[in-house]
C-alpha cells in the first residue's frame, strides 16, 4: 500500500507529461500528414507527368491536403484509436482512469451560439486592433524586423488567389484546424488539467504551429506574429469551452480569416484608387 501510494505522484506526473506530449504530437502529425500528402502528389506530378507546380497551386493543394485531409483524418483516427490506446496504457502502467469517453460537439448552431459567434468575430478583430497598434509600436521604437505569413505573400503577389482564399476559410481552414486543435487538442489537455488550462496551453501550442508559415523578418520579429496569434486563439477556445460545439469556433475562425484576406484583397488590388480617394475625402 505504501509502495502504492508513493508511485501515485510519479503516475500522475507520467498522466500530465503524456497528456501534453500526445496532445501537441496530435497537432503536429494532422499537419504533418497533409504536408506529406502534398508533397507525395508535387512529387508524382513532377516525376510522372513533369508537372512543376506553381506557388499559387501549392498553397491550394495545400489546403486541401493539410486542412481539408490532414487535420480531420487525425481527429477521426484519434477519436477511434482512442479506447484502445487507453485501455492498454491501463494494462501496462497499471492505472485506473477515467471511461475514457471522448466526442467533439458538433450541430448546427443554436440563436444562442450564433451570437456567440458575432461576439466572439467582434472580440477577435477587436483584439487584432490591438495587436496592431502594439506591434506597430514596437516596431517604431525597436526596429523590429515584422514577419509575413506565406499565404499571404503569395496573395500579395497573385491578388485573386485571395478570392479563393475567402471561402476556403470557411470550407477549409476554420473547420479542419478547429476540428484538430480546439476538438482534439484542447480536449485531450482539458482531460488532465481542467478548461481553462486547456484552453491556455491549447491556444499556445496553436499559435506556435504558425511559426514555420512565417517567412522574412528577424526571430523577435516571428515570435512578436505569433504572440499575436493569441489573442484570437484563446477567444475560439473559450468559445468551444463554453458551447461545445466546434461548428461555432470555426464559424469565428473562417470569418476572421476572411476579413483579413478581404482586407488584404482590397488593398493590395485597389492601393493606387484608394489613395486617390483619401486624398479626396481628406478635409482640411
Amino acid at each position: 500500500m505504501a509502495t502504492a501510494t508513493r508511485d501515485r505522484p510519479v503516475l500522475q506526473a507520467f498522466q500530465y507529461g503524456f497528456t501534453l506530449f500526445s496532445a501537441l504530437s496530435l497537432g503536429v502529425i494532422g499537419l504533418g500528414f497533409g504536408s506529406i500528402l502534398l508533397l507525395t502528389i508535387a512529387f508524382s506530378l513532377s516525376l510522372g507527368a513533369g508537372v512543376q507546380i506553381t506557388q499559387v497551386q501549392t498553397l491550394v493543394l495545400g489546403l486541401i491536403t493539410v486542412q481539408g485531409i490532414g487535420c480531420p483524418v487525425i481527429a477521426y483516427t484519434y477519436i477511434k484509436l482512442r479506447p484502445v490506446i487507453r485501455a492498454k496504457l491501463r494494462e501496462v502502467f497499471s492505472y485506473s482512469a477515467d471511461s475514457g469517453e471522448f466526442a467533439i460537439g458538433i450541430s448546427v448552431p443554436s440563436l444562442r451560439e450564433a451570437g456567440i459567434v458575432v461576439l466572439g468575430y467582434a472580440s477577435a478583430m477587436g483584439g487584432l486592433v490591438v495587436v496592431a497598434a502594439i506591434i506597430t509600436t514596437l516596431v517604431s521604437l525597436f526596429g523590429i524586423e515584422t514577419a509575413t505569413n506565406q499565404a499571404a505573400e503569395i496573395g500579395m503577389e497573385n491578388p485573386d488567389v485571395l478570392l479563393l482564399l475567402i471561402p476556403a476559410s470557411f470550407l477549409l481552414i476554420g473547420p479542419g484546424e478547429e476540428l484538430l486543435f480546439r476538438g482534439v487538442v484542447q480536449g485531450r489537455i482539458r482531460d488532465y488539467f481542467g478548461p481553462i488550462s486547456g484552453v491556455t496551453i491549447a491556444s499556445v501550442m496553436f499559435a506556435g504551429i504558425h511559426y514555420p508559415a512565417l517567412s522574412g523578418g528577424s526571430v523577435t520579429g516571428k515570435l512578436v506574429a505569433v504572440s499575436a496569434l493569441l489573442i484570437p486563439s484563446l477567444i475560439l477556445g473559450a468559445t468551444y469551452e463554453y458551447t461545445d460545439n466546434i461548428v461555432v469556433p470555426s464559424l469565428i475562425h473562417g470569418a476572421y480569416n476572411a476579413t483579413l484576406f478581404t482586407g488584404l484583397y482590397v488593398t493590395v488590388k485597389f492601393s493606387s484608387e484608394l489613395s486617390s480617394a483619401a486624398g479626396t475625402l481628406t478635409l482640411g
